[in-house]
């Protein structure tokens, strides 16, 4: 197999993404922001929308020190989204998720990176469960793409 050039692909990691935050107690590792660079990246890249970063840390009450959240219109980008996150993620950071759980209906697919939890809907059911409003209290960043 040959050696991924990840510049070629990903060109939009050395461009800044256009993002909003709150500040953050403590900062990100270096590993973990490039981690989180690289999903937000994919997702921009098949189309998602308001692609979204939680920092959970400062809450202490969670399974994962971050979420990233996004949402498509349809079951079919659903799939290609989360296809494209597992395939980056191991191109580039060599990490392959724990688990993986709603591929087969695509309404909500959770992949979980032990650290980070990346949550990925159909549009109406990411208005349904609201799941930025049950950690109301973390710091968020919104990322989109420049144009």
């Amino acid at each position: 197999m040959a050696k991924y050039n990840k510049d070629c692909i990903f060109a939009r990691l050395n461009t800044p993404l256009f993002m909003t935050n709150t500040h953050s107690p403590t900062p990100i590792p270096d590993q973990v922001r490039y981690e989180i660079e690289v999903i937000t990246s994919a997702m921009l890249e098949k189309k998602a929308q308001r692609v979204c970063s939680l920092d959970l840390r400062n809450p202490g009450a969670s399974i994962c020190d971050h979420f990233v959240i996004c949402h498509a219109n349809s079951a079919t980008q659903v799939v290609a989204i989360t296809d494209y996150i597992e395939e980056m993620m191991f191109r580039l950071c060599q990490r392959n998720p724990r688990r993986s759980q709603g591929r087969e209906n695509a309404f909500w697919v959770i992949i979980d990176y032990v650290d980070i939890v990346v949550h990925i809907f159909q549009t109406e059911y990411r208005s349904f469960y609201r799941l930025e409003e049950l950690w109301a209290d973390a710091p968020i960043k919104q990322f989109q793409t420049q144009e």
